[in-house]
Parts: C-alpha cells; sequence; structure tokens
C-alpha cells in the first residue's frame, strides 16, 4: 500500500466548487489569495469562469467574461449561481452571481463558444523580451498574499515605492514572465486569473497607493485547447499599459503571449482610486 500523499495545488484549492443545486455551487475564499482587503480580484474572475466550465450545459471554449466586482468578498463561505441565457450555435452566453448572505458581492457574464477551424490572420506580436532565466525573479515577501502565489520576473515596470511620483509620473508599461508558483499546467482557469496579475498602475505611474479597487474587468481569450497543452507550466509573456487616469479612475489593458509568440489573452480593466 502506497503512502504516497498528492496534495491540492493552491489555486485549484482556492477554486475549487462544489455543487449544491441546479446551477448553484458553493466554495470559500482562499488565504493563499488574499489581497489588501479581501480576495485577489483573479482569483474571484476564475471562480466565476470555474462555475460556468463545471456546468453540465456548458459547451465549447471560453471566448469573453467580464466580471464586475460589486461589493468586497468577505473572508469565509460563498455561492455562485449560473445561468445560460443564451444556447445558439456558435456561442452560449452565461449570467454569473457570486453570493454571499443576501447580497449579490461579484457579477459576471461569460461567453463560450464551439471550437471551429476559419481563416486566421494575427497582425500582432510579442515586444522583444529576454528569455525569463535571463531575467531576476521579483521578490514578493512582504506584499500581498496572492503575489507569492506567483513567479515575476520583470524586464520593465516591476512595482517600486517612491516619492514624487504625482508631480512626475513615470512610465506606466510593464512587461514580464509570470507563471503560477508552484508552477503549474496552464488551464483557462488560471488564464483568466492571470490576467489580473499586474500591479495597479497608480503605484507604477505614481509610486503610492492610495485606497484602489478594480470596478470591471472583461477578457478576451484568444487561444484554444491546445495553445494552453502546449505551454504546460512554463511562464507567460504579461504586458500592460494605461492611457489615462481621470475623474478617480484609469483604464487598464494587458496582453498575454506564449513562450513561442500566440497571443493567448487580452484584458482591460477600469480602476477606482482615491485621491
Amino acid at each position: 500500500m502506497s503512502d504516497t500523499v498528492i496534495l491540492m495545488h493552491p489555486f485549484d484549492e482556492a477554486v475549487r466548487l462544489e455543487p449544491v443545486g441546479e446551477g448553484v455551487f458553493r466554495g470559500a475564499t482562499s488565504p493563499a489569495y488574499w489581497n489588501m482587503a479581501g480576495p485577489f480580484g483573479g482569483a474571484t474572475a476564475a471562480i466565476m469562469l470555474k462555475a460556468v466550465m463545471d456546468h453540465p450545459a456548458r459547451r465549447g471554449r471560453p471566448a469573453a467574461q467580464t466580471v464586475n466586482f460589486c461589493a468586497a468578498v468577505a473572508e469565509g463561505a460563498f455561492e455562485v449561481h449560473v445561468r445560460l441565457v443564451r444556447d445558439g450555435r456558435s456561442t452560449q452566453h452565461w449570467q454569473v452571481e457570486m453570493r454571499q448572505g443576501e447580497g449579490v458581492a461579484t457579477t459576471a457574464s461569460v461567453v463560450t463558444a464551439a471550437e471551429r477551424d476559419t481563416w486566421a490572420h494575427a497582425p500582432a506580436a510579442p515586444p522583444p523580451m529576454p528569455p525569463p532565466e535571463d531575467l531576476p525573479k521579483f521578490d514578493t515577501g512582504g506584499r500581498a498574499g496572492w503575489r507569492g502565489r506567483y513567479e515575476f520576473r520583470y524586464e520593465r515596470g516591476a512595482p517600486a515605492v517612491f516619492e514624487g511620483g504625482a508631480e512626475a509620473p513615470q512610465p506606466a508599461q510593464s512587461r514580464n514572465w509570470v507563471r503560477d508558483e508552484p508552477p503549474r499546467p496552464l488551464d483557462f482557469v488560471a488564464l483568466a486569473s492571470i490576467c489580473d496579475t499586474f500591479v495597479v498602475k497608480i503605484l507604477q505611474v505614481r509610486g503610492d497607493v492610495p485606497p484602489v479597487g478594480t470596478v470591471s474587468l472583461t477578457t478576451y481569450f484568444m487561444a484554444d485547447e491546445a495553445a494552453l497543452a502546449r505551454q504546460g507550466a512554463r511562464p507567460v509573456l504579461g504586458v500592460s499599459d494605461v492611457r489615462a487616469f481621470r475623474h478617480g479612475f484609469n483604464d487598464q489593458s494587458a496582453e498575454i503571449w506564449s513562450d513561442d509568440g500566440q497571443l493567448l489573452a487580452v484584458s482591460h480593466q477600469v480602476v477606482w482610486f482615491k485621491g
């Protein structure tokens, strides 16, 4: 008899859902993916997507997801309610709610799409980057807990606190390799989370962090299952930038590339900040 104990990856533990009714799943927040005042938004986005992926009526791969962070998710249990709004030949449209008590903490819409072989053209290309092994690992010690669940290797835009940035803002673009820590083969649920691993841009540009939070995050999945399988557990390239800070909000856009130059996902979010 073997005494081998197979441990679940921290990410799989964080997004684990138990079906408790038709279109209803139960889960719980994970301390491993805790942020400053609640769960890391990428983990929440991953949970919303996983509820759709786990639904027995789901067909095809994720094509798009929009997550609206309505309220802070409290530590502890939650329920995720999933409803198929429209079932078409090429796409399915889903509505998702994360509920705690009598309130709704997060909502999402998800589009899944049938796999089809069609004409393809990719005019975009990733920026030049040194290989991951040529860049140092970013030290995540002393930072929000979720950051220790990823390995970061920055070519530019590493998080740093500094003074005077409000009067002399710094560049907003970041380029870095990122993967789960410990390494984990990439899938759509993990990709949804990785799309939110970029530092809040006000820190990168201004050097400090006022009260801040993502309001809405949209991800477009350009990869198929085969592309994710080819990537495996190797680091992906993330490129992120911002266009404007105004009226207490800023945009933030990102691209995730495979290490062989294939665009895996594109994300856009709007972030609220105070001051």
